[in-house]
């Protein structure tokens, strides 16, 4: 049982990879997608998110996301 003190879990994965075109979300191949990982808060996941968009800047066709597991968990609840 979590304590009423603990911070209330919202878990969020960071993933990306390369898209096969600028218009919409759709992989140019899903072997290679980078999943970065599972993060307890949004502030967290947004640091890792920023992170590896800044460090793939300059491929156009490279993207990371930011995917609320906690509300495909819980969907009643958000």
């Amino acid at each position: 049982m979590a304590h009423d003190t603990e911070k209330k879990q919202r878990l969020h994965l960071v993933f990306g990879g390369e898209l096969t075109t600028l218009k919409e979300v759709h992989f140019r191949d899903l072997d290679k997608l980078d999943i970065v990982g599972i993060f307890p808060d949004y502030e967290s996941a947004h640091v890792a998110w920023k992170a590896k968009a800044q460090m793939t800047v300059d491929n156009a066709h490279m993207r990371y996301f930011i995917v609320h597991m906690h509300r495909l968990l819980d969907p009643e609840n958000e």
